[in-house]
């Protein structure tokens, strides 16, 4: 479990996550006048669920604590017993330290013949996949329409009735392909993103469908990923097929001649250690850091000592938080590969206009969150404690076990596409406002960070973490519970969001480079 987790008391409204803090949260909304803690304090204005409350007298400029680490500096006095947030608290400028490696402990490794299993789909590059799909994938937006077409015909009553094995055939399109620069960085990870669902664990066969006169050409994302025409693998184009028709009918065609020998696939017991796990929050609020962020930090660390591996990612959403992680760093070399990427984004913010603060949502500070530090602190927690292995480019194969970082930015289909690119074969998905999107070839679980968001979107949710803020559960207890359900999960069990039907529109590849 990460060191930010951990409540030191649990007061009658509020809950105070460090013996250092300046601040608490507010466990339910709070009216002026109420008696907050045993000391005193009581509340003089209206405070929301899972926003912040000052345990003392704050000065203009003095740095604010929550988790024991700095969220920014009062711009204005702030009282006992007030709300901190947007209009009284900012980010200034931070002078952290970095201490390279001093928390990078070798993990306690369950014995293999005591590991964790689920039942999976052993692939012949000795990866395992959790689900068994045919993939359609476009090569640009041109023939996107084409590709879900094609999709669409399977996607009939009947269609795949006889093909058990077989858990659907999705379409991967995207609004991009074309009017850009191939030497460019974009390029690569264009390239290498498509070329990860390709292969992923989770695609037993693959239809690549382009217009014909794009600049992204199928040959040569072939050539650049190393990958080649089989029976598992086909490509086409309208232009060169003849039309938009004629492809239809084609890659049907294709994809029934495919459909035998994806279906000869059979799921077997399989180690805990070929899960590779991607560790998301969307729609964060002020519980996020309090709950399911840290009780999925303990799941990642129980499957790390399983043998398995959890990608955190989403740098924007470390920044503030990254000597923490420096700190978990295997080698000097995965710190400053990390700090590197933290300075590219620097570097990319303030080329575009923008500061790394702009980050929390509308939704993050509507639900208490106030600073991208604030945010940041809450969303490491998502990485448990175990050693940070290495750090990895957008959409690059992860080959690594145990806990490792991808550099990704923080908007959720864009995030969680690079993870999957990289071979993420199950996803869990922290969120305190309701996020709902998944994630197809990989299914993905929905953590909820508190019960009323839980009992109000039950039927998109998968596991409610709100039982830590209210004391009936430790986060430890919910993070073995999302241990067993990813084991489940693993094995065939159908999350929420498969269920009612998500997946198909988060295919959205990172696009970097200008659009000509």
């Amino acid at each position: 479990m990460s060191d930010l987790a951990g409540i030191v008391e649990r007061a009658a409204g509020l809950i105070h996550l460090n013996p250092r803090d300046s601040v608490a949260v507010a466990r339910t909304t709070v009216e002026p006048g109420m008696l907050l803690d045993a000391g005193g304090l009581t509340a003089v204005e209206r405070i929301g669920r899972g926003h912040k409350v000052a345990l003392h007298p704050i000065a203009v400029g003095e740095p604010v604590l929550k988790y024991g680490q700095i969220i920014g500096r009062a711009t204005r006095p702030i009282a006992a017993g007030a709300l901190v947030h947007t209009e009284n608290l900012a980010v200034s400028e931070l002078a952290l330290a970095h201490e390279f490696c001093v928390d990078a402990a070798e993990p306690d490794l369950v014995p293999e013949a005591h590991r964790a299993s689920f039942m999976g789909y052993a692939r012949p590059d000795g990866r395992v996949g959790t689900r068994n799909y045919i993939a359609v994938i476009s090569s640009v937006n041109c023939s996107a329409t084409v590709v879900r077409s094609i999709a669409a015909h399977f996607a009939q009553p009947g269609r795949l009735a006889d093909w058990p094995n077989v858990d659907g055939v999705i379409a991967l399109s995207y609004g991009g392909g074309c009017a850009f620069n191939t030497r460019g960085e974009g390029y690569a990870l264009l390239t290498r993103t498509i070329a990860g669902y390709a292969t992923h664990p989770n695609v037993g066969g693959v239809l690549m469908v382009g217009l014909g006169c794009e600049t992204n050409q199928i040959p040569e994302i072939l050539r650049r990923q190393g990958l080649a025409e089989s029976d598992r693998l086909r490509t086409m184009t309208i232009q060169g097929v003849g039309g938009t028709r004629r492809t239809i009918e084609q890659g049907v065609a294709a994809l029934t001649e495919m459909l035998p020998a994806v279906n000869a696939a059979q799921r077997s017991p399989q180690s805990a250690a070929h899960l590779t796990l991607a560790l998301e929050c969307g729609g964060s609020d002020g519980y996020s850091g309090i709950s399911a962020n840290p009780a999925l930090g303990h799941a990642a660390d129980l499957l790390v000592r399983h043998g398995g591996t959890a990608v955190l990612a989403e740098t924007p959403e470390i920044y503030g938080a990254e000597h923490l992680l420096t700190r978990r760093a295997r080698s000097p070399e995965v710190a400053r590969k990390l700090l590197d990427r933290i300075d590219w984004w620097r570097d990319h913010a303030a080329r575009s206009g923008a500061e790394m603060d702009n980050n929390p949502s509308h939704g993050n500070k509507a639900g208490g969150l106030t600073t991208i530090l604030e945010k940041s602190l809450g969303a490491v927690a998502k990485g448990g404690s175990t050693r940070l292995n290495a750090v990895y480019e957008y959409a690059e194969r992860i080959d690594e076990h145990g806990f490792v970082f991808m550099d990704t930015p923080g908007y959720d289909p864009v995030a969680v596409t690079g993870q999957v690119a990289g071979g993420c074969n199950l996803i869990c998905f922290t969120t305190g406002r309701g996020s709902v999107s998944g994630f197809k070839p990989a299914p993905s679980l929905k953590l909820a960070t508190n019960t009323p968001m839980y009992e109000r979107m039950a039927e998109d949710m998968d596991i409610n973490c709100g039982t830590i803020v209210t004391g009936d559960e430790t986060v430890e207890q919910v993070g073995e519970r999302i241990f067993q359900l990813m084991l489940e999960t693993a094995s065939g069990q159908p999350t929420t969001s498969e269920a009612l039907g998500y997946g198909d529109n988060e295919f959205v590849p990172w696009q970097i480079d200008a659009v000509m």
